[in-house]
């Protein structure tokens, strides 16, 4: 195992390469080349062999304290323990979600907890209409309050089809295979290990593009 062990906070275990594997899309060679991207990500500001938050907003926004609403769904969803950081294996379990041979349905189920941000189980018109306004406010851009509207009430008007004010997972799965455009971004190329490791940083973090206001928009 050599490199791969230390444990919690002051020894901290990092899972053999073959068992994430065998339990990820990735081989083991692309394994490794991750745990290269992964100690670049958990020294960024303190060396201790987890990803924080500050971490985590850095390699995605390149700003550890201009605060991401972005940012902070994505850790939620990459820190499964809860535990406040990011470990190995949560790292590679989460990534492999983006990775090119992920079955369509484990990306839609990902996606639907990232817009799930209340964690109810659906995703309500307020939960929407905070990802819009976190998206223009994080890229700078101003739509007037009626579009805005417009946008959430043409959102639900397709993918709401039990007219309940809320979008479940069923509802949810046929939006997506109506738009692909909302999980255009759940896979990243890069991943595959044909790939450079300069190429594997640079393009891993595409997945910031995921609140792509198009994606909630639809065709508006």
């Amino acid at each position: 195992m050599g490199n791969w062990c230390m444990k919690q906070r002051h020894q901290v275990y990092h899972e053999d390469p073959s068992v994430l594997a065998s339990e990820t899309h990735f081989t083991v060679r692309e394994v490794k080349l991750l745990y290269k991207l992964f100690k670049k990500l958990s020294s960024s500001i303190t060396d201790d062999g987890f990803i924080s938050r500050e971490e985590f907003q850095l390699g995605l926004v390149q700003n550890s304290k201009k605060q991401s609403f972005f940012a902070d769904r994505m850790f939620n969803l990459f820190d499964y323990k809860s535990d406040g950081v990011i470990d190995f294996g949560e790292f590679v379990r989460s990534l492999s979600i983006f990775h090119p041979d992920t079955p369509e349905a484990e990306k839609v189920a990902f996606a639907f907890r990232l817009y799930d941000i209340w964690q109810t189980g659906f995703i309500e018109t307020e939960e929407v209409k905070e990802m819009i306004l976190a998206f223009l406010d994080e890229s700078d851009l101003t739509l007037s309050d009626d579009t805005v509207e417009l946008i959430i009430s043409k959102t639900f008007e397709e993918a709401d089809s039990k007219r309940d004010g809320k979008i479940d997972t069923e509802e949810f799965k046929d939006f997506a295979a109506r738009n692909p455009s909302l999980l255009k971004n759940m896979t990243i190329p890069y991943l595959k290990c044909k790939y450079s490791k300069s190429k594997l940083i640079q393009h891993s973090m595409q997945a910031r593009r995921l609140f792509d206001l198009e994606h909630t928009s639809l065709n508006s």
